[in-house]
């Protein structure tokens, strides 16, 4: 038999070990399950919880005291059907962008049945007075009944007035443009092969074979100059990415657009995206209560990786250097898990840091 030799974290680890586990638990939620997470240059965190089925008073908060609190105003998380254009439905993500404003990225689905009219919705909140700047509404044109807004990216330093990318994430994807100038908005890639759920996917979460993951392209972010946007379906291994010159050029057909993709390769199967400022990209990677980093070289490395890491959402760095994660055991809702709830609170929001600067596309020297 040929001898091997093994690296020294191989030799150093036991089987059945956990590398990364170094991280620090910022907030815990017994009732209200996170998906989106964003924390602002001047240190105040937000969270959204989505309505999925749970009993929930307000869609989207700001941690105080390790405590949730309705932002900006319980008033406007006060959804009712008569005030659907007014309030907040079901926000999935929350964002700060690179001017310090946070928005609010509203589904306008109440547990991700079809949307409903003046539901979907983009909502700027400047945390300076805590009111709200503007509300952004999609072109109807540009979605389909079950279009579900999963998460979106800034950029100031095109157009106007910049532009918000946003992904749809039903099972046939699309990547949606919205000019802040203008307000006008497009879908893009529509049930092309990088923005769709790949056919027959199966996932394994915690041992249990899962089959019912038919989700399209979920996580999204930018190259450090903004040329390009990285994102992956939900029920795909795969990373890719797309000139956003070709994305916001309405002259351009799709199959134009398509011709400027990059396939990055294997990452495993991921939800959330996130990137730094020197061009290292991280992916959750929920079949393994992990996160990973790939640098700029193309190497991969874990940054997180722990038995309580069930389903690591959102990902958001962070000015102060730290790389914020929402976890909230989705494969144990009662909407991803036959009808049964599973989960055992506390759901967390936790940070590890990684010492580098979040992407800020504001077209300033």
């Amino acid at each position: 038999m040929s001898s091997k030799t093994s690296s020294p974290a191989t030799v150093a680890s036991p089987l059945g070990s956990w590398v990364g586990t170094d991280y620090e638990v910022v907030a815990e939620f017994d009732a209200l399950m996170p998906t989106g997470v964003t924390m602002t240059d001047g240190g105040r965190l937000f969270v959204s919880f989505p309505r999925w089925g749970d009993d929930v008073p307000y869609t989207v908060a700001e941690v105080v005291d390790g405590e949730p609190v309705p932002y900006p105003h319980r008033e406007l998380n006060e959804w009712s059907p008569e005030t659907t254009a007014e309030t907040l439905v079901s926000v999935q993500s929350v964002i700060t962008d690179p001017t310090g404003h946070v928005w609010l990225l509203d589904t306008g689905s109440l547990a991700f049945e079809p949307w409903l009219e003046n539901g979907p919705k983009l909502v700027e909140v400047d945390p300076a007075t805590d009111q709200v700047v503007r509300i952004l509404r999609l072109d109807p044109a540009v979605t389909t009944p079950t279009t579900y807004l999963n998460d979106v990216r800034f950029d100031f330093s095109r157009g106007s007035g910049g532009y918000a990318y946003i992904t749809d994430c039903q099972s046939e994807g699309a990547l949606i443009v919205v000019d802040l100038g203008s307000g006008e908005s497009w879908a893009r890639l529509r049930g092309h092969v990088t923005t769709a759920a790949s056919k027959g996917f199966r996932a394994i979460v915690q041992g249990v074979v899962r089959e019912n993951y038919q989700v399209g392209v979920d996580g999204i972010a930018f190259s450090p100059d903004g040329a390009r946007l990285f994102y992956c379906p939900l029920s795909s291994r795969r990373l890719y990415s797309v000139e956003t010159d070709a994305l916001i050029d309405r002259s351009l057909d799709d199959e134009q657009v398509a011709a400027t993709i990059v396939d990055w390769g294997d990452k495993g199967a991921s939800d959330g995206l996130e990137s730094d400022a020197d061009g290292a990209l991280y992916a959750t990677a929920y079949e393994h209560s992990a996160v990973v980093k790939r640098d700029a070289d193309g190497s991969w490395s874990t940054i997180l990786h722990a038995p309580a890491l069930l389903w690591p959402d959102t990902l958001a760095l962070a000015s102060d250097g730290f790389l914020y994660v929402s976890v909230n055991q989705l494969p144990r809702s009662p909407l991803f898990n036959n009808g049964i709830d599973a989960r055992v609170p506390p759901y967390q929001v936790i940070r590890v840091h990684v010492g580098s600067r979040p992407v800020r596309l504001t077209g300033a020297a």
